[in-house]
């Protein structure tokens, strides 16, 4: 491939990423193809709260609790807190972050399109609250046992007559629907639907596969289990393999299946005590760290690990002595997120909870707990403001008015002293801009969504004027080299040369800046430094690129007998 098809490769691309920059920023241009105009009109720019109306709350933070070398974790813990609970609440791409007032830390929380303003604050209100709680069995009272015997005995009786009255033939069907006490099986005459071994208590199956039954045949023995007396009829077993060799049914050695039915006369049995879960007094306000652990220098899966404060340790010592072998449950939100049993009493204020964990699910877990632990409690906010969807659309036009105005008058001073250049200039801004406008719509389908706000638009109206710096570079350089006597094809080439470093570090300077606002700056000025940044890459791009690829394509001999069309008049040097 010579040097003139790879160049037209290379415009080719430019006019490609030229269209569908153009069709994603502005898909009306094929709003008489449905179809296309559906698909490029997906992507959409997601509007700040200052665009489309909303609400914007500021809290501030108590920290007085809070060790200054942990001040910082812990408001990204709040925030990330409060972002997950927005998030619950269904709101769009919230804006939550957090920023300095003098010695004041602060979250900032901005919803756009929401307007319940009390509701909102009523969410962000009810952090996360981690709780401790254990399992306490309340005695209820027992049945005197000569009632208990006498209801069986009567019970197990009406089983023996209803046995004696199918076995001698009557409808086992209409036998199960008058007495069956099965609400499962009832009102299907006590049939149940194919199903696998183990489903059943094992006293119920050992009939079906062990008593020699046919198909159809009923057992001629009550069958007793713990829910009382059954007259078990075996319907069909289908499939393969040898039950006796797969006592769980479930293993692979068999893969039958049976049918049945039967009638259930129940027995009446002591109640069992009722088990309550009770908060113990042990909060999050009292877990010092939760971290991942692994136990045997790394060898096994992961491990929770958690140390709680001097009070905690009371507490949790306390809780472990008296509930050794049963569960205690640790909850967020009322939320049970992990019931591990207690092994032994713990007195030293650090646990470790083992489990079947990935890394990912004990990182997932630790970072609730720790969120849930978060000493940096969260009031009522101390400022609030309620933006009007209407204000916000006039803000928006009259922001696109401006930039529309401000990329008129750059194109008419480029074509006024660049002429044919500044021509080719006007194209790769109205390129940079397609792109700009591309950038922000498809960001909504990566991770990195941009929200555009009215300081964001004003770094976008700014950047305009920056993308024509690098062609102004480049076009004034290119004129010294033509009136030193060279040719327009190699002045282009010297000209981006020469001003690539001046381009490369005026940029630099800018970004550095830029990111200087982001890290430094509150909301607003941290979306005009995003806008900005893009910007500068993205002109950037346009001026070494896709100028010097269209240069490179439409300009050559053609031009040396009209250097006016390029601003210049050609002087020899000699010497």
């Amino acid at each position: 491939m010579n040097v003139r098809q790879k160049l037209r490769l290379k415009f080719g691309a430019v006019v490609i990423l030229a269209i569908l920059a153009g069709l994603v920023s502005y898909p009306q241009v094929v709003s008489r193809i449905p179809k296309l105009y559906d698909f490029f009109n997906k992507p959409k720019i997601n509007l700040g709260l200052d665009l489309q109306g909303g609400i914007h709350l500021e809290y501030k933070a108590d920290l007085s609790q809070v060790d200054p070398a942990k001040q910082k974790e812990a408001m990204q813990a709040m925030q990330d807190a409060v972002e997950r609970k927005i998030n619950a609440f269904g709101v769009a791409e919230p804006v939550i972050y957090t920023t300095k007032s003098g010695d004041e830390q602060r979250l900032i929380v901005e919803l756009a399109g929401i307007r319940d303003i009390n509701e909102a604050k009523k969410r962000i209100g009810e952090m996360p609250f981690l709780e401790f709680k254990e399992e306490k069995e309340t005695a209820v009272e027992k049945i005197p046992e000569d009632e208990l015997n006498k209801f069986n005995e009567t019970a197990k009786n009406k089983a023996q007559d209803l046995l004696k009255k199918a076995l001698a033939g009557e409808d086992f069907a209409k036998l199960a629907k008058e007495n069956s006490e099965d609400p499962g099986s009832k009102e299907k005459g006590g049939e149940y639907d194919f199903v696998k071994k183990g489903s059943f208590v094992p006293e119920y199956e050992d009939v079906i596969f062990n008593k020699n039954l046919k198909d159809g045949e009923i057992h001629k023995e009550l069958v007793e289990t713990q829910f009382g007396w059954h007259i078990i009829k075996r319907i069909e077993v289908k499939g393969e393999g040898d039950p006796a060799t797969s006592p769980d049914g479930d293993n692979g050695a068999s893969t039958q299946e049976f049918k049945s039915a039967h009638i259930l006369i129940a027995k009446k049995v002591q109640p069992e005590p009722k088990v309550e879960v009770v908060a113990t007094g042990l909060t999050g306000k009292n877990l010092k760290s939760a971290s991942v652990g692994f136990q045997n220098q790394g060898l096994t899966e992961p491990v929770i690990d958690l140390e709680f404060d001097e009070e905690g340790t009371k507490l949790f010592a306390e809780i472990t002595k008296r509930n050794i072998g049963k569960r205690v449950a640790i909850l967020i939100d009322g939320e049970i997120i992990t019931n591990p049993t207690v092994n032994s009493e713990i007195p030293n204020g650090k646990a470790q909870i083992t489990g079947s964990y990935t890394t990912q699910e004990a990182n997932e877990l630790v970072k609730r707990l720790n969120e849930g632990a978060l000493p940096v409690p969260i009031g009522n906010p101390i400022n609030q403001q309620s933006v009007e969807a209407s204000l916000g659309k006039i803000s928006l036009e009259k922001s696109l008015k401006a930039g529309m105005i401000g990329m008129v008058l750059v194109i008419i001073f480029m074509l006024l002293f660049y002429r044919f250049l500044g021509l080719v200039a006007s194209f790769s801004l109205l390129i940079y801009s397609a792109l700009m406008i591309s950038i922000f719509k498809l960001s909504g389908f990566s991770p990195w969504q941009i929200t555009l706000t009215l300081p964001g638009i004003a770094g976008f109206v700014l950047s305009i004027g920056m993308a024509v710096d690098a062609n102004i570079l480049i076009f004034e350089r290119t004129k010294e080299e033509i009136k030193k006597g060279r040719d327009v094809l190699s002045a282009i080439e010297e000209g981006f040369k020469r001003a690539w470093t001046s381009i490369r570090d005026g940029n630099m300077s800018s970004i550095i800046t830029a990111f200087i606002l982001i890290e430094m700056g509150t909301g607003f000025v941290k979306g005009f430094a995003v806008t900005l940044i893009i910007g500068v890459i993205v002109s950037m791009f346009t001026a070494v690129v896709i100028t010097r690829t269209i240069l490179r394509f439409v300009m050559g001999k053609w031009l040396e007998n009209k250097l006016w069309l390029i601003g210049v008049k050609k002087t020899n040097s000699k010497g």
